[in-house]
């Protein structure tokens, strides 16, 4: 048995759920379809299928995930209500808005960004059905508007891993198979600022799966990362370290060579006696867990209850550890973590000098 299993990525059997509790396969929901007047053939039927899975692939699995979530949640709403969800109607989900916002019996007020978020999935989930959502009705604007108004608070951000904590984190692994993974994961994801789905879904070569998100390749300088983004396809250079205790690419080829990978997923399960590794790709939870648990083992922020400190890190700190850490240049930090804007950079930067560059004083006051 694989003890890596809980970390494997798992089958997505989720299934939308329609107003009246049936389940509904992706197939049939998400609107690729033969026009009712053309008559199918073995090839118009490939060629759904194929269209099907390109439409698949416009969403992440874990954006696809959540958004099925949303559509049950609101199909259950309804069903308690007495109404039904389908054809949309901005009264209902305007009152749908206002009682997640609020409260209601045992279940607790959402943040305002997770109901944007439930009312996004809505309108995906009408999308595919070929309904159109009108975000813009009165009935769910304005009422989107005052929870905004009434509720909004900063958001709470994800603790940044600086430099000297991951050096620490990586220090308590061991340098057996499993150790030699994991600390090619944290410094790889550290000094490439990467989230932790694009860590699992590198391959070692281009196009060796399916499912692959991305590939490496390794010179004398350094690992280039060639990633098919949030955002779109980008390169990622990530330079050799200082010391092989701490180089993210010395850790990776470590990994590799010992792993035996040159083929497939980069980072894979290994099994429960530590000698093999699966061909099965890690699930991006490990990397979550795995930041946590060296957390803890490093010591970091132990003058807080532990409670406190596991919900303090997440995957994210990775990237906020490397955009408050890198003393260079912030257009290139941005350019390195794939950021649209320099604003979106900012957001990351923990611990930054914000008033090196003084308008004040430069427009002579």
């Amino acid at each position: 048995m694989d003890s890596d299993n809980e970390n494997s990525m798992s089958s997505h059997s989720g299934k939308s759920v329609d107003a009246q509790g049936d389940e509904r396969g992706q197939d049939r929901s998400d609107g690729i379809a033969l026009p009712a007047y053309v008559a199918g053939s073995g090839t118009l039927d490939r060629l759904v299928d194929t269209a099907r899975d390109y439409a698949r692939a416009a969403a992440s699995d874990n954006t696809l995930k959540a958004y099925a979530k949303d559509w049950a949640h609101f199909a259950r709403w309804c069903r308690m209500k007495g109404a039904e969800p389908l054809p949309p109607s901005a009264e209902m989900i305007g009152l749908y808005l206002a009682d997640l916002a609020s409260g209601s019996g045992s279940s607790p007020a959402l943040s305002v960004s997770t109901i944007d978020r439930r009312l996004s999935g809505l309108a995906w989930n009408y999308a595919q059905r070929g309904f159109t959502l009108d975000r813009k009705n009165r009935h769910i604007a304005t009422v989107l508007a005052g929870i905004k108004r009434k509720h909004a608070r900063p958001p709470v951000q994800k603790e940044a891993i600086l430099a000297e904590d991951i050096v620490a984190m990586v220090a308590t692994l061991p340098y057996d198979l499993r150790g030699l993974r994991d600390r090619a994961i944290l410094l790889l994801g550290y000094a490439g600022g990467l989230r932790r789905s694009e860590i699992v879904s590198l391959d070692v070569q281009k196009d060796d799966t399916p499912e692959s998100g991305g590939w490496i390749q390794i010179f004398d300088k350094g690992a280039l990362l060639t990633l098919n983004a949030k955002t779109g396809w980008r390169e990622v250079e990530i330079g050799r370290g200082s010391r092989d205790q701490t180089c993210p690419v010395h850790a990776l080829k470590q990994w590799l060579h010992f792993a035996k990978i040159d083929f497939g997923p980069v980072f894979v399960g290994i099994t429960r006696d530590g000698k093999r590794t699966t061909e099965t790709r890690l699930n991006d939870k490990h990397v979550a867990r795995l930041i946590k648990r060296t957390v803890l083992d490093a010591g970091i922020r132990s003058e807080l209850p532990e409670k406190e400190r596991l919900t303090l890190f997440s995957g994210h700190s990775l990237r906020a550890g490397l955009a408050s850490s890198a003393e260079v240049d912030e257009r290139y930090v941005q350019k390195h973590l794939g950021h649209a804007s320099a604003e979106m950079t900012r957001r990351y930067q923990r611990r930054r000098d914000r008033f090196r560059v003084n308008l004040t004083k430069a427009a002579g006051l």
